[in-house]
């Protein structure tokens, strides 16, 4: 077992699972557990036959968190432990010992990205400026995972407010909390803001994780780290009590090493907030239990749109990988999606407007209350690393000035127009085919995806054999066909199988964390 700790390798054995997706299949697996390809369906079963509790599981992702987060690769995918999750932990063994089983994700240990506020932890979205701003409340969605019965075993570095910072920072920088590493390849970027949420995913920190995008901050980190990435429909998810971008694009979804544990996560995040109006748009698919849509057979008799043609090591990862859609029974056909000439990025627009209205819901001891304060306190403090790579993107967005008439309209009429011209597009090459859904390569359709605030589905197809970086795929549809994209991705993994952990695509770096006894030739 690589990476594992002492502990797990003595209370369940040394049987290793191959695959992250053995337990949604409904066999009963042995309950001997490797945390580097558990999954949450797995750890269900070993807490409900009682070899584990949700206590131990926690401590468990502690000692392995020590292992490789912070000593051994360092990855730096983890900023923060909540210093309650013990706690939350013996309280749902508490509840599990009296029957009540909240769902999949109860007693799961969950790690959620640094701009999404929990109580007593600061929010820092990786800024300086906000190491000591601490919200009043849990965010929307942090309350619908404690009512599901999961543990919040803490928070994930990221790019430093979620790469909106300035133009060329390197992704999973933050002047906060440094620089998160891919496992799978250290020399490669982790990729999007959602990088700390990747690593910490791909490297089995948590069971599962939690991202949050704008446009490919979930799908790139994702394919960047081998996982199940959801971008969901703009609505499905509450914003409330999460630093924004901006609101016409944000959204957080599921981070996993699996489609059923991104499914399970799903549906215990989801749920109309009356704080974000955008939520009451889903209230057709309020209590949608995504896990149950799952199936094998999901791609009988199923049309698909095959947008792109990679070459190269990736091209033939992607072709293998439509061959397999069509051998699970669907159509698949050549589609055309025009991702050019759309009107301009509204991003820089809605920044200032959206980050100011979340400094408002702070208590009124927070440090920052404005845009202004943060660009403003970036350059006092810009000797101590608070602006290393500059703020370009703060800058320009602290100088719009949305109560001038002429350019709230040109905001508006691109906000409009890009959001009706991508849907329009997507819409199109859909009818044209017929197709129930379109494939893209790796996170291909973040952006028009974003732009039309449609959902996506990522998922893995392989690994280069020059060099072991992986290769992904996203599904993409229209509005809240989440179910539909998640059956898609579903019975592809199940057919495919191509999911491998990082240490076994990267062993190097993991030889010489694993515990006990070191390898002479390690480093102290």
């Amino acid at each position: 077992m690589y990476a594992t700790s002492l502990a797990t390798a003595m209370a369940l054995g040394t049987v290793v699972l191959t695959s992250p997706t053995e337990a949604a299949t409904g066999n009963k697996p042995p309950f001997s557990i490797d945390l580097e390809t558990a999954t949450v369906t797995q750890l269900q079963q070993a807490m409900s036959s009682r070899k584990i509790t949700s206590e131990w599981l926690v401590n468990a992702y502690i000692e392995r968190i020590r292992a490789l987060n912070t000593h051994g690769p360092g990855l730096n995918a983890v900023r923060v432990l909540n210093d309650d999750a013990l706690n939350e932990a013996r309280q749902a063994d508490k509840d599990r010992s009296r029957g009540r089983v909240r769902g999949p994700m109860h007693g799961i240990p969950v790690l959620v990205k640094d701009n999404t506020d929990i109580k007593k932890l600061p929010t820092t979205a990786g800024a300086q400026a906000l190491a000591d701003s601490y919200p009043a409340d849990d965010a929307f969605l942090v309350k619908r995972l404690r009512a599901a019965g999961a543990v919040i075993l803490g928070k994930t570095n990221l790019t430093e407010f979620a790469n909106f910072t300035t133009a060329g920072m390197p992704s999973g920088y933050s002047g906060l909390a440094g620089q998160v590493l891919n496992p799978y390849d250290v020399s490669q970027t982790p990729s999007g803001s959602s990088s700390g949420s990747g690593a910490a995913a791909a490297a089995s920190l948590a069971a599962v994780t939690i991202g949050t995008e704008t446009s490919g901050s979930i799908l790139s980190p994702s394919v960047a780290n081998s996982l199940v990435g959801v971008k969901p429909t703009v609505g499905l998810v509450s914003r409330t009590g999460i630093i924004p971008i901006a609101a016409s694009q944000d959204t957080a979804g599921p981070m996993t090493r699996s489609v059923y544990d991104a499914a399970a996560l799903l549906t215990a995040i989801t749920g109309i907030d009356p704080e974000d109006p955008a939520t009451a748009t889903s209230k057709d698919v309020v209590g949608t239990d995504y896990t149950a849509a799952l199936s094998k057979d999901a791609l009988k008799n199923v049309r698909i749109g095959v947008v792109g043609t990679p070459t190269g090591n990736q091209g033939a990862a992607f072709t293998k990988a439509v061959d397999v859609l069509r051998a699970q029974g669907a159509t698949v056909a050549p589609a055309t999606v025009d991702t050019s000439g759309l009107p301009a990025s509204i991003l820089n627009y809605e920044f200032k407007r959206d980050l100011n209205a979340y400094f408002a819901r702070l208590p009124a001891r927070a440090p920052m209350k404005t845009l202004d304060d943060v660009v403003r306190f970036n350059l006092a403090h810009a000797g101590e690393g608070s602006m290393k790579f500059g703020q370009t993107l703060l800058e320009t967005s602290n100088n719009i000035n949305l109560d001038d008439p002429a350019t709230k309209a040109a905001y508006e009429a691109d906000r409009d127009n890009g959001i009706s011209g991508s849907r329009q597009r997507i819409d199109s090459a859909l009818q044209a085919g017929d197709f129930d859904a379109l494939v893209f390569v790796g996170p291909g359709s973040a952006g028009i995806g974003a732009r039309a605030q449609y959902p996506s589905v990522a998922v893995p197809i392989g690994y280069d054999p020059a060099n072991g970086r992986p290769f992904g795929m996203t599904f993409l549809g229209t509005a809240y066909t989440e179910a539909k994209l998640l059956a898609y991705a579903y019975a592809y993994e199940q057919a495919s199988h191509e999911w491998r952990p990082p240490s076994v695509i990267n062993p190097s770096l993991f030889r010489c964390a694993q515990p006990g006894k070191q390898p002479r030739d390690c480093a102290p």
